[in-house]
C-alpha cells in the first residue's frame, strides 16, 4: 500500500508552547495547513515537542520536516505507543540548520501516538519553528 499523510481533521495535536501564546498566528495548526506563509513557533525553552493522537492505529514509515533556519533541532527523537501502553523510543533524527523540507525514513511502527522530541535547538533561547510536518505511512 503506498505511503500517505497519517494525519487527519481527527488527529489531536498537542504543543510544549506557542510563542507568546499567540495561538491564532502561531499554534500548531500552522504545521498541517500547507502554507508557507504559516508555522508553529514554540516558546523558549529546552525540549519543545509535538505529540499527534490519531484516532485509529497507523504504520509510521516516514518523516517529513521544515524549519526555519536557526531556529531548528539538531536531534529529533520520536517516541510512541498504542493506546495504553508507555512511550518508547522509535528513532532519533538529525536534522539540519535548514529551511529545506528534510525527508526521513524511520523504522516501520504500528501505533496511536507519536511524540516528536526536539532536544538540541539552534536558538539560543531553545525556540523551534516549524513550517511543514508531515507524518507518512499506513493507516490500518
Amino acid at each position: 500500500m503506498p505511503v500517505q499523510s497519517l494525519v487527519c481533521p481527527d488527529t489531536a495535536t498537542r504543543v510544549s508552547s506557542v510563542l507568546n501564546r499567540d495561538v491564532k498566528h502561531f499554534g500548531k495548526q500552522h504545521l498541517f495547513d500547507g502554507s508557507e506563509e504559516t508555522c508553529w513557533n514554540s516558546d523558549q525553552g529546552t525540549s519543545q515537542w509535538v505529540t499527534l493522537h490519531f484516532p485509529r492505529p497507523v504504520k509510521l514509515s516516514q518523516l517529513h520536516i521544515q524549519f526555519q533556519g536557526g531556529f531548528s533541532s539538531r536531534l529529533c527523537t520520536l517516541e510512541g505507543c498504542r493506546t495504553g501502553e508507555e512511550l518508547v523510543k522509535i528513532s532519533e533524527l538529525y536534522p539540519q540548520d535548514s529551511h529545506a523540507m528534510q525527508s526521513f525514513q524511520v523504522q516501520e511502527t504500528v501505533l496511536d501516538e507519536l511524540k516528536i522530541t526536539f532536544g538540541s535547538s539552534t536558538d539560543f533561547f531553545g525556540r523551534v519553528v516549524v513550517y511543514h510536518l508531515e507524518v507518512l505511512g499506513e493507516r490500518l
